[in-house]
């Protein structure tokens, strides 16, 4: 029987509806999740981890940078074959790419959640929990990546983003869709995702900051995250990468400063391009030294950039973890 460490973060798995606020808070361990889902010692030898006890929006960078160390340490010098993270829908997709980023290793790593709490009627935990173990000692989850596994679906952290407040199907991957699905106990995939990128670093810059672009806005936010000390900038730009030409001034005020500019798209699906050559469009923001964060979204592209920056500040070399693949 292979050998799995469940890490357990918090999040709505492991809470319970409080009697006095009629609402969801933070109520069960690890142990106590385990116990109510006692089959899983038939499939693997089961350890587990109270790494945290927090909501999914209490999970820092910080926090997410000690987990990948912690998980990395586990895989690599105690012999675990596999982990198993639960963890807050709200940043789950933040975590688990930040891990898919800075972890090196053949072994599967499987992050999955729960969206609804143990009160509440079809609690979703302990099935998202099982199929999660049932991916992780899976002979063809290796070389994957870190991988994403809810509502029955395989998702690559790289791309699954959440897409609904409350559907349990929330967890989807825009572009490229899941790569597999658990059925019958048993892990079953469908391709296999190719750009799985590695950034060797030993410590991340959580000073960055995202802007989301709507019509008519200036460069008065930019200029604010700019003189405030940030160390990287992230916007959202409008279709396929551009922005009002009132916020110009901004990009090149941060740039002049040294400060990296990473363009992604607020639109669901797609990837962002230099094609259009208008004021504010993608062609005049890279010729001025913008980055283009491919189809990533605003909150990964901002993982990213905090990442790279823990590892470079040459303006070259973080372009080119942007616009590369490196393992």
């Amino acid at each position: 029987m292979k050998k799995v460490i469940i890490v357990f973060t918090g999040g709505t798995i492991a809470m319970k509806i409080d009697n006095k606020t009629h609402a969801n808070v933070l109520a069960m361990s690890g142990e106590d999740i385990l116990n109510m889902v006692p089959d899983l010692e038939n499939l693997a030898k089961i350890r587990y981890h109270n790494f945290s006890f927090v909501p999914g929006p209490h999970m820092t960078p910080e926090m997410m940078f000690e987990l990948s160390r912690f998980i990395k340490k586990k895989l690599d010098d105690e012999g675990f074959d596999c982990a198993v993270v639960t963890h807050g829908t709200d940043t789950l997709e933040e975590t688990a790419y930040l891990v898919d980023l800075t972890t090196r290793t053949r072994k599967p790593i499987i992050f999955m959640g729960s969206m609804k709490s143990s009160s509440e009627l079809g609690w979703d935990g302990p099935a998202n929990l099982v199929d999660s173990v049932y991916t992780a000692i899976s002979d063809e989850a290796y070389d994957r990546g870190v991988l994403v596994v809810m509502n029955n679906e395989i998702h690559t952290a790289a791309q699954v983003t959440k897409t609904n407040t409350h559907s349990l199907d929330t967890f989807k991957s825009p572009d490229f869709g899941p790569i597999g699905f658990i059925d019958n106990n048993k892990a079953y995939f469908y391709h296999r995702y190719t750009k799985w990128q590695y950034i060797d670093t030993e410590t991340i810059d959580p000073n960055v900051d995202l802007i989301k672009t709507a019509c008519g806005m200036d460069d008065r936010l930019i200029r604010f995250c700019v003189d405030s000390g940030t160390h990287g900038l992230v916007i959202e730009g409008m279709g396929r990468g551009n922005i009002p030409p009132k916020m110009v001034p901004g990009i090149e005020y941060a740039l002049d400063k040294g400060i990296p500019v990473v363009l992604v798209s607020r639109c669901h699906n797609g990837k962002v391009l230099d094609s259009y050559g208008y004021p504010g469009a993608g062609k005049e923001l890279t010729e001025k030294g913008v980055i283009l964060g491919d189809n990533l979204n605003g909150q990964k592209a901002r993982i990213k950039l905090m990442v790279a920056l823990g590892a470079t500040r040459d303006m070259k070399r973080i372009k080119d973890i942007f616009e590369k693949n490196y393992y």
